[in-house]
């Protein structure tokens, strides 16, 4: 059973909440300014089960653990942040083409897992997702009810909420991206691209 007052409460406030910028919506706008919507799916998938992850945690109580030990938190965010860094810098230093398409290519033969990845680890290292998680999901449940249903319910909302958002982020990047690729713009785009990209590692290294 799912109690419908809770679920018709949570609906709009997560998705308000998805929609405020954030890092993986900054992600989301980057890669698609850069790459397009097609490819920045793989990103989105890999953000959407971190997602996903951080919030059966949430309410099963594993977070406890996690914020008991503070540490964990901090290899996580260095490994991602490291990560987001590299991809920036790289495509600062493209010259002639998209950068990320270049970064991928030598990273792996498909583009699909860095980019996967990508979304994946700057989903469950960001310690802001998970205070939320924490705060906002116990509330929306009704100890009184099963919890898997309820659960389960929530999650469709959340991934729904998050894929729609980013979806909206990554057009808004493709449209600004078509204008910067004309003509000698690509320089120029791959810098704003590299510049944003580092700017979500240090927000990420420094939250």
């Amino acid at each position: 059973m799912l109690d419908t007052t809770l679920l018709l409460l949570f609906i709009p406030t997560f998705f308000l909440v998805s929609i405020t910028p954030g890092m993986c919506m900054t992600l989301a706008m980057t890669l698609g300014m850069s790459i397009g919507i097609r490819k920045t799916l793989w990103m989105m998938y890999g953000e959407l089960l971190g997602v996903a992850l951080v919030a059966i945690a949430a309410v099963i109580g594993v977070s406890a653990v996690m914020l008991e030990y503070p540490k964990i938190f901090s290899i996580l965010k260095l490994i991602g942040a490291s990560y987001l860094l590299y991809v920036g810098i790289n495509m600062w230093r493209s010259r002639g083409k998209l950068a990320l398409n270049k970064v991928n290519n030598e990273q792996q033969a498909t583009k699909r897992l860095p980019l996967f990845n990508q979304g994946f680890i700057t989903a469950i290292a960001n310690p802001k997702g998970w205070a939320f998680m924490v705060s906002l999901l116990p509330p929306f449940i009704n100890p009184q009810l099963t919890l898997a249903p309820q659960l389960a319910m929530l999650l469709a909302v959340i991934i729904l909420s998050e894929f729609i958002c980013m979806m909206i982020y990554a057009t808004g990047g493709k449209t600004i991206g078509k204008v910067l690729t004309k003509g000698d713009n690509v320089k120029l785009m791959n810098k704003i691209s590299g510049t944003l990209m580092v700017l979500v590692a240090v927000w990420l290294a420094l939250s």
